[in-house]
C-alpha cells in the first residue's frame, strides 16, 4: 500500500511538473559577498521570469497580542494571475517588521533583501500536504527577521514544523553583512502533520565575502560540511533521511545538489549556461566552460573585480552577446537581431532535437520583474538597503530605487491586471516597450538603452543626496522623518519614470512602424529606410524562386532570343 501511495504521488507531481511548462525553470539569481562589492555592500538580483504578481505591497509590521494567530494562504507567488485558498493557520509572534512582497516577498526595513528560483528537484519527495509555500517561508522570515541567518533558521523551523508543500527552491538572503543560500525541498509523500517527523528537507550555506554566487533552476549547495555549522545550516535527519530514500551512502561526501535535484536532464544545459555566463562576465579568468548540470560549478567564485550594481543591472539584461551563443545573431534572431524566442507549440520541435529548446538566456520577455538589490552596511537599514525595481523584461526595464524604508508606492506600481492592457499600470508600460522593441531590435534597442541609461544615472547622481537627507533626521531621532523623505524620493521617482517611459512609448510607435524608421517624430519627418541586412536575405533565400524562373527560362527558345539581343 506505501508503494502504491507513493506511485500515485510520484505520477500527480509529474502531471504538475508538465503543467508548469517552461515556468519551472526560469529565474536568475546572483549574490555578492560585502568584500567582492564595489562599495561595501551585500548584493543580490532576481529575474522572476514567468507570469507572477508583479505588484509592490508593503505589508506593515507591528506588535500583537498572545494568542493571535496568522492565516496562511496558498502559492501567492501567481496571485491576480490564479486564485488561492487558505492552507491553514500558524501562532502569530510578538512582533512583526514592515516587509516587501510582489510575485516573492524580497525586503524588509531591517535591510534584509531576498532573490528566489526554483529548482523543482526530484520528484518523489513532493508532498501536497504541508502548510508552506516558499512564498509563505519568505514572508514569514521578512517578518520576523533582523539578520539573513536568522531568517534562514525561521524559514527552515516553519517548514520542518509545518510541512512544505512547494517544489525545490532557492532563496538567496542577504543583510548589510552576509548572504547565505537557502535551499528547500518537500518531505517525501509519506509525511503527514501529524507523523512527528521534520516537514521539509532544506539546508543552508554561508557565502564568503570576497565571492559572487550564481544559480539558474539547478540545487547550488553542493558538498554539505557539516563540521563547520558557522558557515552551514541543515534540517533535522537530513542524512537519515537521505539514506533512507536511498539517495545517500554514508561514507559519500553529502553532495545536497546530487542527492535530491535531477541534476541531469533535457534542461541542464539551459541551466548551467547561465550559471557559466555570470561567472564568466565577473571573473573571466577562469576561462569557465559550459557544461552539463550534472557536473557543478563551484559554489561561488571571485570576481576579477569589484562588482557594481551597475555590473549586476547589465548581467540581468544579457543574452549572450560576444559569445557563440549570442542571442542577437543569427536566423534565430531574425533580420534585426532580436534575442526574443517565444514558446514552441506542442509538435513545433524537430524530431531529433525534440527534448531540447532554444539557448535560454538570463534576459527573457516573459519576465514579470526583476531587480538588484544592495544592503549598504555604513547607514541605518531603513535608509541603507535600496532594492533598484524594474517592471516586467531587465533588457527594457528602467530600474527605480526602492529604500527598505519607504512606506508607499504610487497606485500604478501596486495595482495590476495582467489580462487587459492598462494605462494606468506600470507593467504594462515597460511590456508594451519591450513588445514594440521586437518589430526592429538592432534599432529600437539602442534608442531603449539611452533612455533607461539617462534615467538610471541620475537617480544614481540623486542617491547620495536622499541618502544625507534622510540621514540627518534619522541620527536626530525622527526616524518617521526619514522615513518621508526616502518615500517622497521614492514615489517622485517612480512617477516620473513611469511618466517618462509612456511617452517614451509612444515615441517608439511614431518613429517605427509598417517597417519604417523616421529620424524624430516630427511633421516632415525623414524615413531611414533601414531595410534588410545582405547577409539574411542571402541565407533566406531572397529572390532564389525568380532567379531560378529566370534561367529556366533562359533555357527555353524565347529566353535564348532574349539573350541574343543583349550581346
Amino acid at each position: 500500500m506505501k508503494h502504491l501511495k507513493k506511485l500515485i504521488t510520484v505520477l500527480v507531481v509529474v502531471a504538475l511538473v508538465v503543467s508548469l511548462g517552461s515556468s519551472a525553470y526560469a529565474c536568475t539569481v546572483v549574490a555578492v559577498g560585502k568584500d567582492a562589492s564595489v562599495d561595501g555592500s551585500t548584493m543580490v538580483t532576481h529575474t522572476c521570469d514567468g507570469r507572477y504578481d508583479n505588484r509592490i505591497q508593503i505589508v506593515e509590521g507591528g506588535t500583537h497580542e498572545a494568542g493571535e494567530m496568522v492565516e496562511i494562504w496558498g502559492d501567492l507567488c501567481q496571485d491576480t494571475i490564479y486564485s488561492v485558498e487558505k492552507k491553514g493557520e500558524i501562532p502569530q509572534v510578538e512582533e512583526t517588521y514592515t516587509y516587501f512582497r510582489i510575485g516573492y516577498p524580497f525586503m524588509n526595513e531591517k535591510g534584509l533583501a531576498i532573490g528566489e528560483h526554483t529548482w523543482v528537484g526530484k520528484y518523489d519527495l513532493y508532498n501536497n500536504q504541508g502548510m508552506m509555500y516558499i512564498h509563505n517561508l519568505g514572508a514569514l522570515g521578512l517578518q520576523r527577521a533582523a539578520t539573513a541567518k536568522e531568517c534562514v533558521q525561521i524559514m527552515g523551523e516553519l517548514a520542518e514544523t509545518y510541512g512544505y508543500c512547494d517544489f525545490g527552491e532557492e532563496l538567496a538572503v542577504a543583510d548589510p553583512n552576509e548572504v547565505w543560500i537557502f535551499e528547500v525541498i518537500g518531505p517525501g509523500p509519506l509525511w503527514t502533520p501529524d507523523s512527528g517527523a521534520p516537514g521539509a528537507i532544506w539546508a543552508a550555506r554561508r557565502l564568503a565575502d570576497d565571492e559572487v554566487f550564481a544559480a539558474a533552476n539547478r540545487s547550488r549547495l553542493n558538498v554539505i560540511d557539516f563540521d563547520d555549522p558557522d558557515n552551514f545550516m541543515w534540517s533535522t535527519d537530513i542524512v537519515k533521511i537521505a539514506t533512507d530514500f536511498g539517495y545517500y551512502t554514508e561514507g559519500e561526501p553529502f553532495d545536497f545538489s546530487k542527492i535530491f535535484d535531477t541534476q541531469v536532464g533535457d534542461t541542464s544545459y539551459t541551466c548551467s549556461a547561465r550559471v557559466w555566463r555570470v561567472f564568466d562576465l565577473l571573473a573571466p579568468s577562469l576561462e569557465l566552460p559550459i557544461q552539463n548540470g550534472s557536473e557543478p560549478y563551484a559554489f561561488s567564485v571571485k570576481p576579477d573585480e569589484k562588482v557594481s550594481i551597475q555590473d549586476l543591472m547589465a548581467i540581468n539584461r544579457d543574452h549572450y552577446e560576444g559569445t557563440p551563443y549570442d542571442g542577437t545573431v543569427g536566423l534565430a534572431a531574425g533580420p534585426f537581431g532580436c534575442p526574443v524566442r517565444y514558446n514552441l507549440a506542442r509538435g513545433d520541435s524537430p524530431e531529433d532535437v525534440a527534448r531540447f529548446s532554444w539557448p535560454r538566456f538570463i534576459a527573457v520577455k516573459q519576465c514579470s520583474y526583476n531587480f538588484v538589490a544592495q544592503c549598504r552596511p555604513d547607514l541605518p537599514a531603513e535608509i541603507g538597503t535600496i532594492l533598484w525595481f524594474g517592471e516586467d523584461a531587465p533588457d527594457t526595464t528602467v530600474h527605480v530605487p526602492l529604500y527598505a524604508g519607504t512606506t508607499e508606492v504610487p497606485e500604478e506600481w501596486y495595482t495590476s491586471d495582467r489580462f487587459s492592457f492598462d494605462l494606468n499600470s506600470a507593467w504594462w508600460a515597460f511590456n508594451l516597450v519591450n513588445n514594440w522593441a521586437t518589430l526592429r531590435w538592432n534599432a529600437m534597442y539602442a534608442d531603449i538603452d539611452a533612455k533607461r541609461e539617462s534615467l538610471e544615472n541620475r537617480f544614481f547622481e540623486e542617491i547620495p543626496e536622499i541618502d544625507a537627507q534622510a540621514l540627518e533626521l534619522y541620527n536626530a531621532g525622527d526616524v518617521d522623518g526619514a522615513k518621508a523623505v526616502l518615500t517622497d524620493y521614492v514615489c517622485k521617482t517612480m512617477d516620473e519614470t513611469l511618466d517618462t517611459w509612456w511617452d517614451f512609448a509612444w515615441e517608439l510607435i511614431a518613429r517605427y512602424h509598417d517597417g519604417n524608421c523616421f529620424d524624430s517624430t516630427e511633421f516632415g519627418a525623414n524615413n531611414l529606410n533601414p531595410g534588410y541586412p545582405t547577409e539574411w536575405l542571402e541565407a533566406v533565400g531572397y529572390g532564389q524562386d525568380q532567379l531560378a524562373d529566370h534561367n529556366a527560362w533562359l533555357e527555353t527558345e524565347a529566353g535564348q532570343a532574349w539573350l541574343a539581343t543583349q550581346e
